[in-house]
This record gives C-alpha cells, structure tokens and sequence, in this order.
C-alpha cells in the first residue's frame, strides 16, 4: 500500500513539474524529465503501471504544449518516451521476476535442508534439545523423551539442570561457564534423571557460538546414551582388577616384547621380578644389563615367527642387589600390525628351583648314607676273609699281624678315597689298584690299560663301582679262592671313543650264578643305571664272572 501511496505522489509531482516547465519553457521543453520518474515508478510498482503512467506522463506532455501546437519533433520524443518507459518496464519487470525465481530456489533450500535437519533432529539415535542461557528447554527431539521417559509437554516444563542427577550438576554448571570461554562447545560424563527416579549415564555435550565473548541466548545440547559402555567398562576394570590380583597372588606378571622396534613393555610386578623400577616400557638392550650373558640370546632372537607360535623359555636374571633370580618366560609369538612379538606372563622360579635342588641335595645325602651303612656293612665279612687268607709266616705272630694290619690299612685307604668329596680327578688305574691293594701278593690279579684320567665326582661314582665288585669277588668269587685270578683292564679306540672296562673273574665261585638284587646290583647297574657309565653287562657262571662297563668321555671330564 505505501508503495502506491509513493507512486502516486511520484506521479503528480512529476506531472505538475512538467506542466509548469512546458508553461514556462514552451516548445524547447523535452521529455527527459519524466524518465527519473518512470525509472523509479517501475522499481516500485509491476509492469503494468509502470507502462500506465509512461503513457499518462506522454498525454500531459503533449496536452502542455497545445494539440495545435505540436510538432513532429514533439511527436517523436513524445514515442521515444514512450519506448523507453517500457524498455524500463520491462526490465524492471524481468529483474523483478529473476530475483523472485532465485529467492524462491534459496527458499526451497533451506526448506529443505531444514526439513532435513527437522527429519534428522527427530529420528536421531542421539538425544538432541535446544536451551536458553538459563537452562530452559526450548526444542527436544523424541529421542530425548523416550530417554528420560517423558512425554513432550512434560519434558518443556523442565529445565536441564532437573535432568541432571544431583551429584553431576557441579559438571553442568562447568559445562556453561566453559561456553563463555574460547571453546564452542564442552563435554563431560553425567547421569541424567529418567521420570521414574531412575540414573543412567550419559555424554553431554553442549555448544554455542560465542560473538564477541558474549554467551548467545541458544545453545545446542547432544545427549548420547553411554550406560551400556560404562557397565561394559565398570567390568572389564573389575575383569582387569580381579586379574591383577591373580597374578599378583600367584606371583606372575604379564609382559609384551615388540621385537621390530625393541620395546618390552610390562606390568609393576615384571619388573620387580626383573628387580627394575616400575616403567611404561624399556628399550629391549636395556634388559641385557640384568639378564645372565647365557640366557640374552633367548631373549632378544629376532627370528622370523610363524604365526601364532607357543614361546617358553628360562632365564637367569641378575638384579641389582646381586641375588640370582630364575624366571620363566611362557606366552606366544605372534605378529601384530605386521611386527613380530611375544606376549605372555612371567613367573618368578628362584624359590621352586632352589626348594628342587634341596630335594636333590637330600636325596644324593639319603644315597650316600645307604651306600656308606653297605660299605659299613660289607667291611666286616672283608676284614674276615683278610683274616683268613694271611697265613701265619713260620709261626711268626709279629710277621703275621703285620701283614693283616698292611692289608687293613690298604683297606681302610679305599674307604677314605670313597668317602672323600669327589672334588679332585684321579687316574683310573690308581681307583683299580687301591681297591686290589690289599689282595695283591696272596691272589694272580692283573691290571692294564692306557693313562685315563677322570674328573672328581666320576671317579668317586667308578670307585664304589669297583669296590662292589671287589667286594662281591671277596665273599663270593676270585678273591675268596686261592686259585682265583682276576684280570682287570681298559681299552679306547681313540679320541672321542668310548672307555671300554672290564673285570674278569676265573675260579670257582661258592654260590648260585642267581644275581642277587640290592644296593650293590644297583651300583654296578644291574638294576638299573650304573652311578657311572652306561651299557653294563654282567656274566657269571660257575667258573668266573665277567662285567664290562663304558665310559662315555664327556661324562668322566675328557
């Protein structure tokens, strides 16, 4: 309506104006000075009344001047008026029309993005809601409802900060002073209410745009319902707690070895096993100043894995205090983002191995008493048969108790040698001749062999070999017969062969060629192993006995 009211007035002015300079001015007035007026009636009003008033602003013209008074050059500004005004007309109108045409495209846009976010704000799987600076919930979607269960006239009634549970409320008021800040937006973990009473978790997070530091009266809240994953990660803490306590129970730790880039990464009690201060992760070379020399290479092997292989292996670790700790490494080898590794637990192995090396302390201990109560008890029939084979010299007393006594005390040489730490090697045919030392001269004994040298424990272990042996020949063989021989000798082929002993007995025995079975079938090997040695033969018979033995040289020290 104001624009006819401005156009009618355009209008007038302009006819009274052109009247009165057509009065005062006469046949030199032109048309031009309707042109601003019709240029700014076009703008104002559509085509048609721009076209009506170029035409009425023609007539006046040509009415001023007098109908009998017109000339041709009249006539023709008069159509070039007429033209222009609806050249003017028109593009106005064409304008008009294009600018209409691309305001309703833009129009269509943003009715369509909007309808767009309107779809996306109510069928979100997130809950989304509008709020004033004062916490008021201007627009929610149904998300949010279905959430805290109410319904939409209930939920626009309330104010965030009722949703919120009252313990979390200090985090919302965080949340809102942080928006007047640089930051567009903040998040944090809160509970909200539902209607019923009931808590759940969720991420809030709220955004705004912040023009010259000052908060805007909008601000957009997301609400994602975050209870599943908080239970799920409330019990895989407690599954994480509740393993730690485990393996700390048990002792063990966990730890991972990037073999590619060198990192071992490890739990508090890795390394304390380890003796190293608690760290995120340690370069792999940093672990060879407390691993044994010996046991590095079983560590840091950073051979081509197969996949998924088991990985179990013992180290030696020397911690800083000095204490010798052994450790069991047991998991996989495994390749993970194309780096090979090995994973798994560690156990600390010091007080089972030493508890083990106890035990077999006791038993060697439990072995060497049983083996001294069979010497003890088999020292009494030797001393006897001794006895016996010396004769009495020309009925000379003093000749004869110091032969016995020579053999006793060759005797009782053995015996110190047997019950000496096998801490010192000795020659083979030393162990032979100080075991027949007491029987030589009153029986044909005969022994041979090359120079064999052997280490301190072996010896000991051939030493009661060869006293059981003796001592079975003295109750029941060659030595308790006159005319018994015995022939004791030794053989290798060569360097890096085998020791090949053998003790052979001709004479006739006084008992069955029944093996008896006990501590000494033992020693020899009868029953069994022997102490020393391997691959025992054992032949008797009414006429002698032979036992053969090998001894491996890497077992007797060579």
């Amino acid at each position: 309506m104001l624009t006819h009211l401005v156009s009618l007035l355009v209008l007038s002015v302009t006819l009274v104006f052109a009247i009165k300079t057509s009065a005062s001015i006469g046949e030199s007035a032109s048309f031009l000075e309707f042109i601003p007026a019709i240029i700014l009636i076009a703008y104002l009003e559509d085509r048609t009344p721009a076209l009506a008033a170029t035409i009425l602003m023609v007539a006046v013209g040509l009415w001023a001047r007098g109908l009998d008074q017109i000339s041709n050059d009249d006539w023709a500004r008069a159509i070039l008026l007429l033209v222009s005004g609806g050249v003017i007309a028109i593009t106005f109108h064409r304008l008009r029309k294009d600018l209409h045409e691309v305001a309703d495209a833009r129009l269509a846009a943003v009715e369509a993005t909007e309808s767009r976010y309107r779809w996306a704000f109510e069928r979100a799987a997130m809950g989304f809601a509008n709020s004033n600076e004062k916490g008021e919930l201007l627009q929610f979607n149904r998300r949010l409802c279905d959430m805290t269960g109410y319904k939409e006239e209930e939920l626009a009634r309330l104010q965030l900060n009722t949703l919120v549970h009252p313990d979390d409320r200090d985090a919302l008021a965080r949340l809102l002073a942080g928006l007047g800040k640089d930051a567009a937006s903040f998040g944090s973990e809160v509970r909200l209410l539902r209607k019923d009473g009931t808590a759940f978790w969720a991420r809030l997070t709220l955004s705004s745009s912040v023009p010259d530091g000052v908060l805007t009266e909008s601000i957009f809240v997301v609400v994602d319902d975050i209870s599943e994953r908080r239970a799920a990660d409330e019990a895989l803490r407690a599954q994480k707690e509740w393993l730690d306590l485990a393996l700390s129970a048990g002792r063990l730790a966990t730890w991972r070895i990037d073999l590619k880039e060198g990192i071992v990464t490890g739990s508090g009690t890795f390394w304390d096993i380890l003796g190293l201060p608690p760290a995120a992760s340690r370069p792999l070379e940093e672990l060879a100043a407390v691993v044994h020399p010996a046991d590095w290479p079983k560590l840091a092997a950073s051979r081509k894995l197969e996949p998924v292989t088991n990985y179990d292996v013992e180290i030696r670790v020397r911690r800083p205090d000095g204490h010798i700790r052994w450790v069991a490494l047991r998991g996989r080898e495994d390749k993970h983002d194309n780096h090979p590794q090995r994973l798994g637990v560690a156990a600390d192995l010091t007080e089972r191995r030493q508890t083990t090396l106890l035990r077999a302390a006791a038993k060697k201990r439990e072995r060497i008493m049983l083996e001294q109560r069979h010497r003890f008890s088999n020292l009494f029939p030797v001393i006897t048969a001794l006895v016996k084979m010396v004769s009495v010299p020309d009925d000379n007393i003093a000749k004869y108790k110091e032969t016995l006594i020579d053999r006793i005390r060759a005797l009782e040489a053995t015996h110190l040698l047997l019950s000496a730490k096998g801490n010192q090697s000795a020659m083979l045919h030393d162990l032979v001749v100080q075991e027949l030392q007491p029987y030589m001269g009153t029986r044909d004994i005969a022994v041979s062999g090359p120079s064999v040298s052997m280490s301190g424990g072996a010896a000991e272990s051939f030493a009661m070999i060869v006293h059981e042996l003796t001592t079975n020949s003295m109750k029941h063989g060659a030595l308790g017969d006159s005319k018994g021989r015995i022939e004791v000798n030794w053989t290798s082929e060569g360097a890096g062969s085998d020791v090949v002993f053998e003790w052979l007995e001709s004479g006739r025995r006084r008992t069955s060629n029944v093996v008896r079975h006990g501590f000494g079938s033992m020693i020899i090997g009868v029953d069994g192993a022997p102490l020393v040695g391997h691959s025992p033969k054992l032949e008797m018979s009414d006429h002698g006995l032979r036992y053969s033995l090998k001894l491996s040289r890497k077992e007797i020290g060579l």
